[in-house]
């Protein structure tokens, strides 16, 4: 990710260097709508990605949100402008963030959910250089700093790491402040040494499911929640500086994860919710699919994973998603708002869902093409 210098008038310089779901009963295991290797042309999937993310956009709930969900998508409708150019998906973003988000983190903005916004907010100040875009995001982090605790106690789930994380690293980005990829390394690293099973190479999803097991006595390891871990350490290493010593570290340990995740997914090229017992929901499950899906083509594409190893599993992947989504552009079989592995339909879907959907579909697209997205 290029790096810049932030523009800002003398007032604003100063304000902004002043630091102040239960277990079912499993369901039989349904058939996709068939995608062919033509779903593989890059042409093809920007052609997706796009009626996708029309559909998502003329469908958003009706109360303005600037939270996790929707933030999550925001950063799926920039990456499809990024891919696809349309200025139509940029002037989506500026109006969420502009009318819904006010650019400042919602309620409790310690919480890393209020911060996951703060990813569109500087990917957005890099493209209109605005210094209002940011200055509410950094005062809310330079708080957390100020009065911080430890990782595990902040970041006590693992769906945390997609939602702070990368945007602490583009706040250094945006900021030239070395301040928070240090207190970035503090946090992530205590959160995984709590969460992460590296036996597993998986995360639980909090302490509760620390030795829990499913009824067929496999350990309990969430799809999505696992997807949010892979997806955000992706974003996190694509926004820092080639040369940060910590970058090796978090390299590492997303090549672990992969690792641990290629083997578990199903034939139809979808991951199951439960990770290490794919019969107890059989169902298929699109969001910890998409965001495996992108995390695995945006390592390749970054040369940090092996194509001749990852870019089949992402490619299977990607067909198993095209394969869920339907006439309209509706993406389907997600699992709703959860915390555990749980059943999904055919007609479920949901915001973040379709925002994991078009941030693997502009991974895709750069790898099919055999060269890397922008960033």
């Amino acid at each position: 990710m290029a790096r810049f210098t932030l523009l800002l008038s003398l007032p604003a310089l100063s304000l902004l260097c002043f630091a102040p779901a239960r277990p079912q009963s499993p369901v039989p295991a349904p058939q996709l709508r068939p995608a062919g290797r033509q779903a593989l042309r890059p042409s093809r999937i920007r052609s997706e990605t796009r009626k996708v993310c029309d559909y998502q956009i003329a469908h958003l709930g009706r109360k303005p949100d600037a939270d996790w969900v929707r933030a999550t998508l925001m950063t799926g409708v920039l990456a499809t402008y990024r891919t696809t150019g349309d200025v139509r998906r940029l002037n989506e973003a500026i109006r969420w963030a502009n009318d819904e988000g006010h650019w400042t983190p919602p309620r409790d903005q310690r919480h890393a959910d209020a911060l996951c916004c703060g990813q569109a907010y500087c990917e957005l100040y890099n493209v209109k250089r605005d210094a209002a875009m940011v200055v509410p995001l950094k005062m809310a982090v330079d708080r957390m700093i100020a009065s911080r605790k430890p990782g595990r106690v902040d970041w006590w789930w693992c769906d945390s790491l997609f939602m702070a994380p990368p945007m602490l690293a583009r706040l250094a980005d945006v900021c030239l402040q070395r301040k928070y990829i240090d207190f970035l390394n503090d946090m992530y690293w205590d959160s995984t040494d709590y969460l992460f099973d590296p036996a597993e190479g998986l995360y639980y999803r909090d302490k509760s499911y620390f030795s829990a097991k499913t009824r067929n006595g496999k350990k309990v390891f969430w799809s999505r929640g696992n997807g949010w871990a892979l997806a955000g350490l992706a974003r996190v290493i694509q926004a820092l500086p080639a040369d940060d010593p910590s970058r090796p570290r978090f390299v590492e340990h997303f090549r672990k994860m992969a690792r641990a995740l290629a083997p578990l997914q199903g034939k139809d090229g979808l991951w199951r919710s439960s990770l290490l017992d794919p019969e107890e929901f059989a169902n298929p499950e699109t969001s910890g699919t998409a965001f495996f899906c992108y995390g695995m083509a945006w390592g390749v594409n970054a040369g940090i994973l092996d194509a001749q190893t990852y870019r089949p599993v992402a490619q299977r992947a990607w067909r198993g998603l095209v394969g869920a989504v339907n006439d309209q552009g509706r993406l389907g079989w997600v699992q709703q708002v959860a915390g555990s592995p749980g059943p999904a339909s055919p007609d479920g879907t949901q915001e973040y869902a379709v925002g994991g959907f078009l941030l693997a579909g502009s991974e895709m697209a750069a790898m099919e093409q055999g060269q890397p997205a922008p960033q």
